[in-house]
């Protein structure tokens, strides 16, 4: 019998470890009630959500849902909401407020957000997410959001960690940035009129693991204006693993 329930801990401890991190999308939706002809006020998530690895998965989840969050949320005070199902009822009551003070001002609210795994190995796990939100004004505002995360731990890895030397890295993206968008080496950086803060390359504040390779992306206003749309490089591993600490 002592044998029997020795070989049973034994298989339920190797089955737990052999657990893997796997992800599923779930989608939250919402409109509101309020009668509308056309551009109805709506708010759609498709989000990646971790599982089988607790600890690990609850850290991830927490931080996606934070940005997106983050992503979504209208008004001036802390947003109280817990899940996602919490922060589409927040975005539509947020409307429904608005409406009541300017009925004849507010129209075609909306908010969508689509994650994905963009790239997962052994070293680093890749969320990429894509958002469009309009609450009014001339235009939305739309971009992309990289996360990144030690999949061993859940822990988020931050762009400045990912390099061996960011300053050499920094350099080196500089010389190819400049040959892509045609900036002479002598001149400023916004010679030829973009708008990197304080004149001055940076790297931007999304960088991606892709299949193809190391994507540097400047969402709109980040290096230029919206009008001239979002800027980006694409590094070859074989060009750049010599400045990556993670693969």
């Amino acid at each position: 019998m002592k044998h029997y329930i020795l070989l049973v801990f034994l298989f339920l401890t190797l089955t737990s470890c052999n657990k893997e991190l796997s992800f599923e999308n779930e989608l939250f939706e919402k409109e509101s009630p309020i009668p509308c002809e056309k551009d109805c006020p709506k708010i759609t998530i498709d989000i990646p959500i971790a599982s089988n690895i607790p600890i690990v998965s609850d850290s991830i989840n927490k931080k996606v849902f934070s940005v997106v969050k983050e992503i979504v949320y209208f008004g001036e005070k802390p947003l109280n909401a817990k899940d996602f199902k919490n922060l589409t009822t927040a975005f539509i009551s947020s409307y429904e407020e608005m409406h009541k003070k300017f009925p004849d001002e507010t129209f075609g609210w909306e908010a969508k957000v689509k994650g994905n795994i963009e790239y997962q190995s052994d070293q680093i796990l890749n969320i990429k997410i894509e958002h469009y939100t309009f609450t009014g004004g001339a235009h939305g505002y739309q971009g992309f959001r990289s996360l990144l995360f030690n999949p061993e731990t859940g822990k988020t890895i931050f762009t400045n960690q990912i390099f061996k030397s960011e300053k050499e890295f920094k350099a080196f993206a500089e010389k190819e940035f400049r040959a892509k968008y045609k900036i002479p080496s002598k001149s400023n950086i916004n010679a030829t009129g973009l708008m990197f803060e304080d004149d001055k390359f940076q790297l931007p504040q999304n960088i991606f693991y892709t299949n193809e390779g190391l994507l540097l992306y400047y969402n709109s206003y980040e290096a230029a204006s919206y009008a001239d749309g979002p800027k980006e490089l694409l590094f070859p591993y074989d060009k750049v693993n010599k400045y990556l600490l993670y693969h």
